[in-house]
């Protein structure tokens, strides 16, 4: 099965340059994606060129007139950009032109305009990025939100769980993925209100036989595997996303600087290059590049906006896995049997709480 993706090549700090690069890259290895590039046509066109791949049969250019710069605010590209790249791409996914949408641009806009154009699924308030973090089993860690949603309610919460687990069983063929609440502490007493009454909402679940809830875990808990979902709300997320990422570099920095100080270390560096390169492999922030933006009616998967090729590759990766799992209508069918009150306000948490213990 052909699975289709859009590509905002316009988004991004590099646009065409990465955005299109990594799409010819990517159609070479994978024969059954198709692309839909959307973008300046004389730009994407430059790029195609200069990739020997202007009459590739599977990448499609379709002309956007209007990009939305990192710096846009989000009333910009919701109101005034209404034929930029980023919307056009989106819309191709509402339209099912195509089944996924890839994109490095603003975060907030490509947020706001996914959610107008595409609309939120049946039982979900807010949609949550969620992405992958290395940990010491060799398997990922996949967290949300990582930035969406600042302010979050225990209902909030609780449906990032729903929608992780329902992703991360369709990617990794886990039935019943582990789940645990980011905290200060394991202990059920530690936490604010909000982590708390989130504990009840999940434990509540796991008890119906609904959800595998863990419990409370730590920071470290994330890279040594404790769960296979770590949710927090997007404030916690994208610090804690930023601090790995950064350190991931800082590390390989370090380790390259000591290694040329002198002429033994240099032959220790050599001798071990095979550890090395798999640590390195392990350690970099580009494998784990794109996050998935739950909760939507439509798969939009958001890249770094600093992603080289490579980065954005892994980026289109996770989109077309995506797509050929249907992890879509695994999503929905979770949500629907696990949320059947439609909408649930914070002050409603503490009678949600009492539906599913009864």
């Amino acid at each position: 099965m052909t699975i289709k993706i859009s590509i905002d090549c316009m988004g991004g700090d590099h646009g065409p340059a990465v955005t299109v690069a990594a799409a010819v890259a990517f159609a070479h290895r994978e024969p059954d994606v198709e692309f839909l590039l959307v973008g300046l046509e004389s730009d994407i066109q430059t790029e195609l060129k200069k990739h020997h791949a202007l009459n590739h049969p599977r990448l499609s250019i379709i002309h956007a007139s209007e990009v939305v710069e990192m710096d846009d605010p989000i009333e910009v590209a919701l109101r005034r950009k209404k034929d930029s790249s980023m919307r056009v791409a989106v819309t191709l996914v509402k339209d099912g032109s195509a089944q996924a949408c890839v994109s490095a641009g603003n975060t907030g806009a490509l947020m706001a305009v996914s959610r107008y154009v595409l609309k939120t699924m049946q039982g979900v308030d807010r949609p949550a990025i969620c992405s992958i973090l290395p940990n010491q089993k060799n398997l990922p860690t996949y967290m949300l939100d990582l930035g969406a949603n600042v302010d979050c309610e225990p209902v909030h919460l609780h449906q990032f769980a729903i929608m992780g687990s329902a992703l991360v069983s369709a990617l990794e063929g886990k039935e019943k993925p582990s789940i645990g609440l980011l905290n200060v502490g394991e202990e059920d007493i530690k936490g604010n209100d909000v982590v708390k009454k989130t504990a009840q909402l999940l434990r509540a679940d796991h008890e119906s036989g609904l959800l595998n809830f863990y419990g409370n875990v730590e920071g470290n808990d994330i890279f040594e595997g404790t769960t296979d979902i770590v949710v927090c709300d997007g404030f916690v997320g994208n610090v804690t996303l930023k601090a790995a990422e950064g350190m991931g570099r800082f590390v390989k920095i370090a380790l390259t600087s000591s290694f040329k100080s002198s002429f033994l270390n240099m032959l220790g560096a050599f001798i071990a290059r095979g550890a090395l390169k798999s640590i390195s492999r392990t350690m970099n922030p580009s494998n784990y590049n794109g996050g998935s933006l739950l909760g939507l009616r439509g798969l939009v998967f958001k890249s770094h906006g600093s992603a080289d090729k490579y980065s954005y590759e892994w980026a289109i990766q996770r989109a077309f896995d995506a797509a050929k799992n249907d992890v879509l209508a695994r999503i929905s069918t979770s949500m629907a049997k696990l949320m059947p009150i439609t909408e649930v306000v914070a002050s409603d948490v503490n009678e949600l709480i009492k539906q599913k213990i009864a």
